[in-house]
């Protein structure tokens, strides 16, 4: 089964283009939590039991996840293991590096753990997408084209007129000999850019996060995110992981994401 059939069939079955976003912080989790010998694990078995019969994908975060140190690996690890396997995972760990190193990273990732979809910096171009994705059909990679951070323009240049890195990154990639899926990360907090990657871009998947606590435009995400196989993989992740941290913060993280996905849904109806 191909990353796009995984995907389509998880986002019917769950009639949901949301994507819940792990990101175990230190700083926002309940003190009762972290009195658990190794919390990390329980709080995101939590998560994943409340909200997922509502999500297309899962997207942990490994950042999140090392500065738990050696614990937070295996979290991980056993977080990966934990996710209903019919649910897409999506690793953000925004790799990339030279053609050997990307192929340790997809054979820890891919081959290993059994993640099926990788966020990856393409700044060394092609190198940073064939050792993963060149012969393995079945995986993904989303390219950051346009991030979601305030500062992204600094570099990736103004998308709107189709010129800078962002426009370079979703040309020249489309015609690298790829085996398996080749999309994009196009956040939602710039809009109009979203409708200009589309139409760099017509038939590939968009990761799309900033909605929630960044404060991203949910409508244009649901306009310009769909591709012709699949709807965009739309992220959320503190909105949702810390919906409100004083009472059961499993519940309120499932009727956070069942608001979130309603809002989608409504918006694709209207659309």
């Amino acid at each position: 089964m191909t990353y796009l059939e995984k995907l389509r069939i998880a986002q019917e079955s769950n009639d949901s283009w949301l994507c819940v976003g792990l990101d175990p912080d230190p700083a926002r989790l309940r003190v009762d939590v972290l009195k658990w010998d190794e919390p990390v694990l329980p709080f995101n078995k939590a998560i994943i039991d409340a909200t997922a019969d509502l999500v297309c994908a899962y997207k942990p975060n490994l950042g999140f996840f090392l500065q738990w140190g050696a614990a937070g690996i295996i979290a991980l690890e056993r977080t990966i293991a934990y996710i209903p396997a019919h649910i897409p995972i999506i690793l953000d760990g925004k790799a990339g590096d030279i053609g050997h190193t990307q192929g340790a990273w997809a054979a820890g990732l891919f081959d290993d753990w059994g993640v099926d979809a990788i966020t990856v910096n393409p700044y060394v171009g092609s190198e940073a997408v064939l050792p993963m994705i060149g012969t393995r059909p079945d995986k993904a990679v989303y390219l950051l084209a346009r991030t979601s951070n305030p500062s992204a323009t600094d570099f990736q240049g103004d998308l709107r007129g189709g010129e800078g890195l962002s426009a370079a990154v979703l040309r020249q990639s489309q015609s690298w000999p790829v085996a398996g899926h080749l999309g994009y990360v196009v956040g939602c907090t710039y809009p109009e850019e979203l409708a200009v990657a589309r139409s760099l871009a017509p038939a590939a998947s968009f990761l799309i996060p900033g909605v929630g606590a960044q404060g991203g435009d949910l409508k244009a995400a649901v306009q310009y995110g769909r591709d012709p196989v699949t709807g965009p993989v739309i992220s959320a992740s503190r909105s949702i992981l810390y919906a409100d941290m004083t009472a059961d913060f499993a519940a309120a993280a499932r009727a956070e994401a069942q608001r979130l996905r309603a809002q989608i849904n409504a918006l694709r109806v209207a659309d």
